[in-house]
């Protein structure tokens, strides 16, 4: 177990480098205009973001204690299905939460 001290370290630090990140564009280069291939790859960001949060939670859920749950494995195939095919994120993440309840429930 970490102690205390330590653990606000990290804080801090994640802290820091999360406002340095931020800062570069908005505080270095936000009077300037960018480039179009920098706004092109910059669209893609929350694409890129939103899997890395959701993976861990589906495959390694700490509910389970890092095993693989079927009722998450399958909140998330409806929440892609659903998401592909209507293409309106409302839809897909009530469907999922959806599938993710009645899951939990069915399984107890």
């Amino acid at each position: 177990m970490s102690g205390t001290v330590e653990i606000w370290i990290v804080i801090i630090g994640l802290g820091l480098g999360s406002f340095a990140l931020r800062f570069v564009f908005t505080g270095l280069i936000g009077e300037r205009a960018m480039t179009p291939g920098l706004l092109r790859h910059l669209r893609y960001t929350a694409v890129a973001i939103l899997p890395a949060l959701v993976a861990p939670q589906v495959f390694w859920p700490a509910a389970t204690d890092g095993a693989p749950d079927p009722a998450r494995m399958a909140a998330a195939a409806v929440t892609l299905l659903v998401g592909l095919t209507s293409k309106n994120v409302f839809a897909a993440i009530l469907s999922g939460a959806a599938t993710l309840y009645a899951w939990l429930y069915l399984l107890g």
